[in-house]
């Protein structure tokens, strides 16, 4: 069944459209993603849908009894009511239901109405219906409903007699987020729901959307979230809205096949405009073709002519060069401790960060993340341990904040006066890549958008040509495009990364190593995300295994002598070689895995060459060399891991 659905709906401003001719349909249980560049027109069509704005054109239908919840991106719940206090207002038809029900048993206990036994029945009846009533409206699980949904978004049970009107506004976005969920509304419209989430929320986010009973329409710069909640998407592009079947990443796909197609079609279409025009020269002025000339002149200006493909869409267009390339060794901690006022967040980190390596750095909201990056690059100072960067080590760093930016200049002085001595031309050459062009340039810094402002930052990175760039949550404030043009800017970039983000689309593309940072200190994985959410959950699994074998052992209180302590001390003893046998088993292997990649690029270079297939012996022979390589990283990978794994099972014990 339909819920909605817009008929030509259009918004104009003046003489310019923002998009006509707009038509969506959504259906019982659907769920839509919506996409587009920031300034397309998203959020006016979803403030349009659900009836906070009238369209200029068209109209939007409804089913009659259809309830709508919206959460706006810069939304927050306001309320004078503690956070537990405001969750239970949404069930307060529940709550009235019980207190009739309360009120019911009351009279029915009454000696008076027991001796009535018609008007007893009555009663009786009644009360059924209303517990009838009160068990499909989740009357006995409302609260601990509530308590699970308030968990997904991180408030906890000493958090809930706290104000609402004390919270911060990311706290107030979660919680307008949290109170949409519980209302159960027939269609859910959220704009930008994955603001102010850490990961594990996110995640949970998408598990509660996933089996959420109404329908969905959401707008997200999210790819990794729009993946694991949508199925069908709409584009707003160029003023129109087109649907595509499957969720981001076969949006993507679909519409690379159309661009091609369409690519074909326009280079055919152009092809055929040439050649009639040619005839049309050739044999116009021959009295002998004259009409035929005419007649195709005819037929060409009546032809439809297409437009070139994405023509007028522009896009960012940058990378990141180094000036030189630094030492193996980027930057190693020992025993590193990070916070404010000698008060630690994390402690005991230790890192040690080699030449190209990519690392995601991620954890729960407030564990220390940005903290340790400020910590890193000098900002903030360290409560312990030591930073010893390698040889020949540039540094830049992307501030989430943009506070390095300067709100008293222009965009084209925020990079010429870091940079004097660089021809103005060329320093506008590179804002327009940025799309900084002309005008534009010379906004000043505080007028801009945050995405406007992100630009900006990257631009002064891209000027800088540093070898470690260390980021601070660099696709924030983003649209989908630009986040795709840095990923592949990154990807490309010949020195090293180490970045925090929320961003798992993001980091998927860009890490090789992930690193999960707590308060107790760092935990390794040599993958991307994906691979690290695997391998805590098998982890997760051999602990929970570990502890249900330990709970069903039978296990006999022993005597304590100096026999049983002696015992323990010598299996703690044997326990600590063990751990020390494995940790040099891990640094050995590593160091395999490291002379073994550098061997394999060595070969690959040579592979490249395509002077080596004149060669076809040696070619063969270094085939079979990159083939023998691959394997044995194979195997060592396998065997690295597996050595990790009992280490932890150690650590764990």
């Amino acid at each position: 069944m339909i819920l909605l659905q817009t008929q030509k709906v259009a918004r104009h401003f003046g003489a310019d459209v923002l998009f006509d001719d707009v038509t969506i349909e959504i259906k019982e249980n659907a769920r839509v993603g919506l996409v587009g560049r920031n300034g397309a027109g998203k959020s006016t069509l979803l403030h349009i849908i659900s009836g906070q704005e009238e369209p200029d054109a068209g109209r939007v239908n409804k089913r009659k009894d259809l309830t709508i919840g919206y959460l706006d991106q810069h939304t927050g719940l306001e309320s004078a009511k503690t956070i537990w206090e405001e969750m239970l207002s949404i069930f307060e038809p529940v709550i009235q239901l019980e207190k009739d029900m309360r009120s019911l048993e009351m009279k029915m206990s009454s000696p008076d109405l027991i001796k009535n036994d018609t008007e007893y029945q009555d009663v009786l009846k009644k009360y059924d219906t209303l517990q009838e009533s009160y068990k499909q409206m989740n009357g006995y699980g409302y609260e601990s409903e509530i308590r699970s949904v308030l968990h997904g978004f991180r408030f906890y049970e000493e958090d809930f007699q706290t104000l609402v009107s004390q919270l911060s506004g990311g706290q107030k976005t979660r919680l307008a987020l949290a109170q949409l969920l519980l209302e159960k509304k027939d269609l859910l419209i959220l704009d930008e729901p994955t603001n102010h989430l850490d990961i594990d929320t996110l995640s949970w986010l998408e598990k509660y959307l996933q089996n959420y009973t109404g329908a969905l329409l959401i707008v997200s710069h999210d790819r990794y979230f729009l993946d694991k909640v949508v199925n069908e998407v709409y584009e707003v592009s160029n003023g129109k809205v087109q649907r595509f079947t499957g969720n981001y990443s076969n949006y993507l796909k679909l519409k690379a096949e159309q661009i091609q197609k369409m690519w074909k079609e326009y280079e055919k279409q152009q092809k055929e405009i040439e050649k009639t025009e040619d005839f049309i020269n050739r044999n116009l002025v021959r009295a002998s073709t004259t009409k035929r000339a005419q007649s195709r002149r005819k037929m060409l200006d009546k032809m439809e002519k297409m437009d070139k493909p994405q023509g007028d869409q522009q896009s960012a267009n940058f990378n990141f060069y180094t000036a030189r390339e630094s030492g193996g060794v980027v930057l190693q901690t020992e025993d590193l401790a990070i916070g404010y006022d000698q008060s630690p967040l994390s402690a005991h980190i230790d890192l040690d960060i080699r030449k190209t390596d990519a690392i995601a750095l991620v954890g729960p909201n407030g564990v220390g993340k940005t903290t340790m990056l400020k910590t890193i690059v000098g900002q903030l100072p360290k409560l312990g341990g030591t930073i010893q960067y390698g040889t020949k080590v540039d540094i830049g760093y992307y501030d989430q904040e943009q506070s390095l930016l300067h709100s008293n200049k222009s965009v084209l002085d925020e990079l010429w006066d870091e940079h004097p001595t660089i021809p103005e031309q060329s320093i506008r050459t590179l804002l327009g890549s940025f799309l900084f062009s002309g005008e534009d340039a010379e906004k000043s810094i505080a007028s801009l958008s945050g995405g406007e402002k992100a630009r900006v930052a990257l631009a002064k990175l891209a000027m800088d040509k540093n070898n470690f760039l260390i980021l601070d949550e660099p696709t924030n404030h983003l649209d989908i495009d630009s986040k795709e043009v840095l990923e592949n800017a990154l990807i490309d970039f010949e020195g090293t990364l180490l970045f925090v983000s929320h961003d798992r689309y993001f980091i998927n593309r860009m890490a090789t190593k992930v690193i999960e940072i707590s308060h107790d200190g760092l935990s390794l994985y040599l993958g991307d995300y994906d691979y690290y959410l695997q391998k805590k959950e098998e982890l997760e699994a051999l602990a929970q295994m570990k502890q249900e074998t330990a709970s069903n052992s039978p296990q006999e209180p022993e005597p304590l002598n100096k026999h049983s302590q002696g015992h323990d001390r010598a299996k703690q003893k044997e326990q600590q070689r063990e751990i020390r046998r494995l940790n040099r088993t891990i640094e050995d292997l590593e160091e395999k895995m490291q002379k073994s990649e550098a061997a394999l690029e060595d070969i690959q270079g040579q592979l490249s060459d395509p002077a080596i297939y004149d060669d076809p012996i040696k070619a063969a022979e270094l085939t079979e060399q990159h083939d023998a390589l691959q394997k044995e990283q194979e195997t060592l990978l396998e065997t690295w891991e597996a050595a990790s794994l009992e280490l932890e099972s150690y650590e764990t014990e």
